[in-house]
């Protein structure tokens, strides 16, 4: 999760480097883009305050760059900040937006364009909800907004290198990432977190099409590819940080959990001791447990313990598999 320092950083030291460039001259831009998102995007202007139905709506979906399509926000980052201009707390990856430092109208300020095309999107301001305490003020003609039907969620049962090892084989699961939820800290470190001193579970955010495989699927195999019953552990893994635990996200989800681990229970001799917790706040681990199994699957910890899992997930599970 971005937080201010991390914006500094890379205004005064550079920019991370984006998945690709498109560079057009002025007169190209001119060419293809509409009067005002030329004038917006291309000679850093603002539009009025509150002349955009964005700002009100909030359904599922992503919103792309105006210019180049790039995808630089999701709707769950979104919020009504009152201010008359679509509001974000995050984007949508830490490489999508590059940041300036803006001196301009006698104001200092801190400029977040396209990392892809260098249109001008708006301003990062310090007064955004917690954690990340950012708001990202963007012109609404400076985006497009990209229909999108896929979903998150967020589960945490032992060690992560094996739960994303699982959610990856899936159909229907685009993207999954090991990280951090439910403690008391932002942004905090592997170190950290196995200190057992933040609150943090190791979990995986699971990004999933709910046409392809449902929200209660994800849930019953989450539930059935860990041990639920052994309260803050997972084989010789120990520790809170290791808990069995589902993180909801609105009253539906809450109550197909609960549905879900009724219908498990029956599975299992003892009580299962699952949490089930509000979703706060993912942050993503360190990049060297991003994808694991698939860069270490020869080493002895996937060998000896990964594997096995692995091989029971594909007995009872085929006809999900991709």
């Amino acid at each position: 999760m971005l937080k201010w320092i991390d914006i500094v950083k890379f205004a005064n030291k550079g920019n991370p480097t984006p998945d690709r460039r498109v560079e057009k001259t002025e007169d190209e831009w001119r060419s293809i883009l509409m009067p005002e998102v030329f004038r917006i995007t291309r000679l850093k202007g603002t539009e009025r305050a509150n002349s955009s139905a964005m700002c009100s709506l909030f359904e599922p979906g992503k919103y792309a760059c105006a210019c180049c399509d790039t995808e630089l926000f999701d709707s769950g980052e979104k919020f009504d900040s009152g201010t008359g201009w679509p509001s974000f707390t995050q984007p949508i990856e830490e490489n999508a937006v590059a940041y300036h430092k803006d001196r301009s109208h006698g104001m200092s300020r801190m400029e977040a364009l396209c990392n892809t095309c260098d249109a001008h999107l708006g301003h990062v301001f310090l007064d955004g909800p917690m954690p990340s305490g950012l708001r990202y003020c963007i012109n609404a003609l400076a985006m497009k907004k990209v229909h999108s039907d896929e979903q998150k969620a967020t589960f945490g049962g032992g060690c992560f290198w094996c739960t994303e090892a699982i959610f990856q084989q899936l159909k229907g699961v685009t993207k999954v990432k090991s990280g951090y939820s439910g403690g008391a800290i932002v942004n905090p470190t592997y170190r950290e977190v196995c200190s057992g001193m933040t609150g943090h579970a190791e979990v995986v955010e699971v990004t999933y099409d709910p046409k392809l495989i449902s929200y209660e699927d994800l849930l019953k195999i989450h539930l059935t590819t860990h041990n639920p019953t052994t309260l803050n552990r997972q084989g010789g893994d120990r520790g809170t940080q290791y808990r069995s635990i589902i993180f909801y996200r609105n009253d539906a989800e809450k109550a197909t959990a609960i549905k879900a681990t009724a219908i498990v229970q029956g599975a299992y001799d003892q009580l299962l001791v699952t949490e089930l917790k509000p979703f706060q706040a993912f942050f993503a681990a360190e990049g060297k447990h991003q994808n694991y199994y698939n860069d270490n699957s020869e080493g002895r910890y996937c060998q000896a313990v990964i594997n096995p899992k692995l091989k029971k997930f594909k007995a009872l599970y085929q006809d999900k598999l991709k």
